[in-house]
């Protein structure tokens, strides 16, 4: 089989969604280089024209970021990764610790 390096035969560019994320994926890191994203570099996945930025084995278990487009889908996993983090509101950690002290 004959490459085509990247070319049609009317010399016309073949654009490589893979390749196009990657870059899109440097951008954005460059652009954020203190997001998550730029620390932790999620894996991409295009399925039914949704982008899917994935940090851990599955879906079901990991920080998941969707997007129409590869920057929103990182943004998506930005916003989620930096969630995790938060601690709980304030209400519900002085219930919790109320609930602690009242059973002892």
């Amino acid at each position: 089989m004959k490459k085509n390096n990247g070319f049609r035969s009317n010399k016309e560019q073949v654009l490589d969604p893979t390749m196009v994320a990657m870059e899109r994926m440097e951008r954005y890191c460059a652009a954020h280089p203190g997001s998550p994203s730029a620390a932790r570099r999620p894996q991409l996945f295009l399925r039914s024209q949704l982008w899917i930025a994935l940090l851990g084995p599955s879906v079901e278990e990991g920080i998941v970021g969707l997007g129409q487009t590869v920057d929103s889908a990182l943004r998506a996993f930005d916003a989620q990764y930096l969630a995790g983090l938060r601690p709980p509101a304030h209400g519900l950690r002085r219930g919790l610790y109320n609930s602690r002290l009242n059973a002892a």
